[in-house]
């Protein structure tokens, strides 16, 4: 069952109209999050990403939409199959349908899916880098929004070649992130994420994991630009998204990185997970 615009409707029955502005213009933000035994992992992080998302893109918020009503409304979709313990939850909200670039409103709609999800760290994990195209720095990038050609087109790429992921570079050729999710390397006792300014998705576990590193006295995390160069010399690289939280990089081209660091982020996060 689909949540759409508060009423549960059968998957097959969802019906978007040609006018549709996610379809025809990529007019949408998407959040994807996970919910574990009916709880909605980092629900304030996600909400809060949302609201500024939908100001930054002049979307109109409706009243109703407080942080309660999107609980209640994932609610309805994970209600559907208590069976299953851990769901991954898409809510997709666009500007209503009409216009051409510019719309006829700002008044948006919502749907809400959910999927049963079973998720494992893979032990051996391969990357490399994707040259195609780039992933042009600015604000407007670190938003989610359902232009996600490049993402495709990396993924299939990735595919090709027998990899796992691809680090996406921006027009100054810096790392931005990967595929699906954020990406963070280590060296010595500094930890570095590229800055919002090198284009890249504003992650919650992104911030979750900042903010662990920064309350560790052992270790120093910067917000900066990273070269493709710098991945070869790291000891450790992890990426980071909302639904596997950290997956640890085993492999770029001949390097191989330890895990040691990574996982002890990881013990940190899984605790936050619980608690939040």
């Amino acid at each position: 069952m689909v949540n759409f615009n508060g009423a549960l409707i059968a998957d097959n029955e969802v019906q978007l109209s040609i006018k549709n502005r996610a379809f025809k213009y990529g007019d949408a933000i998407f959040e994807t999050i996970k919910v574990v035994n009916g709880k909605v992992v980092f629900l304030e992080d996600h909400y809060f990403r949302l609201m500024a998302s939908m100001r930054m893109l002049r979307m109109k918020i409706p009243m109703e939409f407080t942080l309660e009503f999107l609980q209640e409304e994932i609610n309805k979709v994970v209600k559907e199959s208590l069976e299953v313990s851990t769901h991954r939850i898409r809510l997709t909200v666009y500007r209503k349908d009409g216009g051409l670039y510019k719309p006829v409103s700002n008044e948006i709609d919502y749907i809400i899916e959910g999927s049963p999800l079973e998720t494992q760290e893979k032990e051996v994990y391969k990357i490399d880098v994707f040259k195609d195209f780039y992933n042009y720095s600015g604000l407007l990038s670190t938003v989610k929004t359902t232009n996600r050609m490049l993402n495709t087109l990396a993924a299939i790429f990735a595919e090709e070649n027998d990899l796992d992921n691809c680090i996406l570079l921006n027009e100054r050729k810096g790392v931005v992130e990967a595929i699906n999710g954020n990406l963070f390397i280590i060296k010595g006792n500094v930890i570095k994420t590229p800055a919002l300014e090198e284009g890249c998705i504003k992650g919650v576990i992104r911030k979750k994991v900042i903010e662990i590193v920064d309350k560790h006295l052992d270790y120093t995390i910067e917000e900066t630009a990273i070269s493709p160069f710098e991945i070869q010399k790291a000891d450790e690289v992890f990426i980071t998204n909302a639904i596997v939280g950290i997956q640890s990089v085993t492999n770029y081209r001949k390097k191989e990185f330890t895990t040691d660091i990574t996982n002890k982020i990881k013990s940190s996060l899984q605790l936050a997970m619980v608690t939040s």
